[in-house]
């Protein structure tokens, strides 16, 4: 074996140690669903997500703000704490596999929450009960598509659309979601009825940094066909995956969680 041979493979055997393969990397090509997945649990946390939120509702003619706590595991399990303003304060929500409820401490009475009630708006505003106790899935209940690539505030977004699987116990329709192709954040939403007509928009900004990953701290939802009217959430504070036993999500709970 000549010199040159002999350094042309010791370079080869380099790049092979290093690299731990002959060929260049390839990036894996996500499904449109591991998209939707990767992007959901980046903000809602793999398995628990532990969060301190501000929710203002705004109307033509007024505005209020409530503040309030958010404990989630997986999709079965999730508590809700009002802790301001002075006259809602105490006021919780629990969703426990199947069940939901509701606790208002004023008159001390627990109520359980039927289905018909997951698509309400919950303590007035543009979000629904599905949305704040997280009952139905993006991932699971929906099929998903890539339907293109477009640009949003700046990031280059994988286009993506839900449509609703026919077993599937959700709210609407149809979705189209703008994920960031870089960071998997959830930027645009537009979410549409059975008939194919479109609800409310909602998008996510003022992106930083929270328990070590990248998130959308503000989203604005804006109803479709009420002028002056939107809802706007602000995350203060984000905790993903801490430990939380199941037994934290109880009825007990619900009246003496702080």
């Amino acid at each position: 074996m000549n010199r040159y041979m002999m350094k042309t493979r010791t370079i080869f055997l380099t790049l092979v140690l290093i690299t731990g393969t002959v060929f260049p990397a390839i990036s894996q090509v996500l499904s449109p669903k591991e998209i939707i997945r990767k992007a959901d649990e980046k903000f809602n946390g793999e398995k628990t997500s532990t969060s301190i939120m501000a929710m203002t509702i705004v109307r033509p003619t007024w505005e209020r703000t409530i503040e309030f706590k958010n404990w989630t595991s997986g999709r079965e399990y999730a508590l809700t704490l009002i802790t301001a303003p002075a006259k809602d304060k105490g006021q919780s929500f629990l969703k426990r596999q199947n069940e939901m409820w509701s606790w208002n401490p004023t008159i001390s009475r627990l109520i359980k929450l039927p289905p018909s009630m997951m698509s309400q708006g919950w303590m007035g505003s543009d979000y629904t009960n599905d949305d704040i106790l997280k009952e139905s899935s993006v991932v699971n209940d929906y099929d998903h598509q890539i339907v293109g690539e477009e640009e949003y505030d700046g990031r280059l977004c994988y286009k993506i659309k839900l449509v609703a699987k026919e077993e599937a116990a959700v709210i609407w329709g149809h979705q189209m979601r703008w994920i960031d192709k870089k960071d998997y954040l959830f930027l645009k939403s537009e979410l549409y009825d059975e008939d194919g007509y479109l609800v409310r928009t909602e998008l996510g900004s003022e992106i930083k940094t929270m328990d070590g990953r990248l998130i959308p701290t503000r989203i604005e939802l804006i109803p479709a066909e009420e002028e002056g009217q939107m809802t706007i959430i602000e995350m203060k504070e984000m905790k993903f995956n801490e430990p939380i036993q199941d037994s934290f999500f109880s009825q007990q709970n619900m009246k003496r969680v702080r």
